[in-house]
């Protein structure tokens, strides 16, 4: 019997309990209550309200201008809308760097005004006392390696992290000290696969992957990637499972037409 479908609502313990039991993690963003809603109501693990929301819902290059207060915005739709799945969200940029009280703050802002389950929070060793403090506060935190795109300019590119040695061994590590300082799961972000399955078979966690390989306990896409609503954005690791951009734009071009040749409304549509 599946973990999944034993349990009414999904929790940091449930997730344990399917890395445990080999089961795998799904995992899908998700940014407002009908999306949510949908995501929620298919049966998905877990929902993340991104900072990628800079990114698909604002237009911005990157996700590093979204500010706190938008991300609770965001976070609270979807919370109205999940009735079962986690749902993590993510502590933008300049929200816990450098600064564990701030950090904290961050962090029980996102908890009492969204509802939210848990934060999730880039970095390894360097923000590890962020991590242990707001775990004092029974706050859960699901940590992110590999590709830190809040980093983006510190590494200069999107492309694949931790090819090299010295870059690795800092990643395996660091996913030792996120476990050890108590987050209840681990992101792994464009990493090679063979590191990838070499972490999760390292730590007790649940390693959850996006384009990182298939031997991870999860997997984790932008929902506006998979569905194609996005139709710029094509790395190797995306499959996408429906083209709703051609879908929506046709539908658009249909009620236009009608709108101008006078066919909407017809009788039956008007009172």
């Amino acid at each position: 019997m599946s973990v999944n479908k034993e349990v009414k609502r999904v929790t940091t313990h449930t997730l344990q309990s399917m890395k445990d039991n080999s089961e795998k993690i799904s995992m899908l963003t998700s940014y407002d209550y009908s999306m949510a809603r949908i995501v929620d109501d298919a049966g998905i693990d877990i929902i993340l309200v991104g900072d990628s929301a800079s990114n698909v819902m604002a237009g911005h290059e990157t996700t590093l201008p979204i500010t706190l207060d938008q991300m609770i915005y965001h976070a609270q739709g979807v919370v109205r809308a999940a009735k079962r799945c986690l749902v993590v969200v993510d502590i933008p940029f300049g929200s816990y760097q450098g600064n564990s009280r701030i950090a904290l703050d961050s962090a029980i802002r996102i908890m009492k005004e969204s509802g939210a389950h848990a934060v999730k929070m880039e970095g390894g060793e360097e923000i590890k006392e962020s991590i242990t403090r707001i775990l004092s506060a029974g706050i859960p935190v699901m940590g992110h390696l590999g590709l830190t795109p809040q980093s983006i300019y510190k590494f200069g590119t999107y492309t694949v992290r931790a090819k090299e040695e010295e870059e690795a061994d800092k990643l395996k590590q660091d996913a030792k000290i996120l476990e050890s300082a108590g987050c209840f799961a681990i992101v792994l972000e464009k990493i090679p696969a063979k590191l990838a399955t070499e972490v999760a078979k390292s730590v007790s966690i649940p390693i959850i992957g996006i384009g990182a390989g298939g031997d991870v306990d999860g997997q984790v896409l932008v929902v506006h990637d998979m569905l194609g609503i996005n139709n710029e954005f094509q790395p190797r690791f995306l499959r996408k499972y429906a083209n709703l951009y051609d879908t929506i734009k046709g539908a658009v071009d249909s009620y236009i037409k009608d709108v101008k040749s006078n066919d909407f409304p017809n009788e039956k549509e008007q009172y």
